[in-house]
This record gives structure tokens, sequence and C-alpha cells, in this order.
């Protein structure tokens, strides 16, 4: 069998947008093949597999979609994770 997963996680600072970097990278048999960095702007493939879904998904409305996660993902959960109870 084989194991295909992603991890979401957000890099920062502080809670300003300018210092948040999100990345979501997809991994398959333990291996990554795909990354999207918020920094980079698109996704980058590793695997020939990870070239060909980088480019259908940079050209598409996918990229849009992860684009906005940015804001929706990491910074509605930095005041979650970093709050005083």
């Amino acid at each position: 069998g084989f194991k295909m997963y992603w991890v979401n996680r957000c890099n920062f600072n502080s809670s300003e947008p300018q210092d948040i970097e999100y990345i979501v990278s997809y991994y398959y048999n333990k291996i990554e093949v795909n990354r999207f960095d918020s920094d980079v702007g698109k996704s980058v493939g590793y695997t020939e597999y990870g070239v060909k879904n980088a480019e259908y998904w940079n050209s598409g409305a996918y990229l849009t979609q992860v684009k906005a996660e940015k804001e929706t993902y990491c910074q509605h959960n930095i005041g979650i994770w970093y709050s005083n109870p």
C-alpha cells in the first residue's frame, strides 16, 4: 500500500499578514512531491508527478484558493493558538 497525505503549517513572528508564511506539503509514499509556499506564491513539484501537479495547480483556480488559505487558516488559528485563557 501507499500513503498520500498533506500537511498545513504556518510559520510566523507576529500576527501581521506580511510576517506569516503558509506552507502546504503533499506527500506520496513518504516523499514530498509538491509544496505550496505563500512566500513563493505558487506550487512547486519535487518529483515528475509533482511537477505535473504544480503546472496544473498553478494555472487554475486552485492557486487562488490556496493563496486565500493563508488568511483563513493561519491568521484565524494564530489567535486561537496563542490566546490567553
